[in-house]
């Protein structure tokens, strides 16, 4: 299964966030230049972090985002059920109107069941025990943070 784009940039934001150090508070521009994506794209990111409770915000010159408790112990099977924007697994629906095999259709509740079994796959997977420092510390290296983690 292929999760979005939107889903992808918040996973690489909160690894980011799980590695730098307790309390420290990293800058939106700080994770998009770690994670090699755009600071539009990781402002987003960072927005629907903090509105799922899984990093805490702090404006002003010295802000930035940490994450919280709540992001320390979240799955990366419960992230991606609440990233999912999208309710049919399959183009079931379409501007044109629904697929005209909609009602009852064996496809689509299977399809539902698979992508239901790949998030219970991820249930037991800690994001933030994801990380490991011979990974993070280049990363960390490029944007001048902790080079020597």
């Amino acid at each position: 299964m292929k999760i979005n784009a939107f889903a992808d940039v918040s996973l690489r934001a909160l690894l980011v966030l799980a590695s730098a150090p307790q309390g420290e508070l990293l800058t939106t521009q700080t994770i998009a230049d770690a994670v090699g994506t755009p600071y539009n794209h990781v402002s987003k990111a960072v927005i629907r972090l903090r509105e799922l409770g899984l990093i805490d915000v702090e404006r002003g010159r010295n802000g930035g985002s940490r994450l919280n408790q709540a992001g320390r112990s979240v799955t990366a099977g419960a992230l991606l059920r609440s990233l999912n924007t999208r309710q049919d697994p399959a183009e079931c629906t379409s501007p044109q109107g629904d697929c005209p095999l909609i009602l009852d259709c064996g496809l689509r509740h299977a399809m539902a069941r698979a992508r239901e079994a790949f998030y219970r796959e991820l249930d037991d997977v800690v994001v933030a025990s994801l990380p490991n420092a011979r990974q993070m510390a280049p990363v960390f290296a490029g944007i001048g943070l902790r080079p020597g983690l």
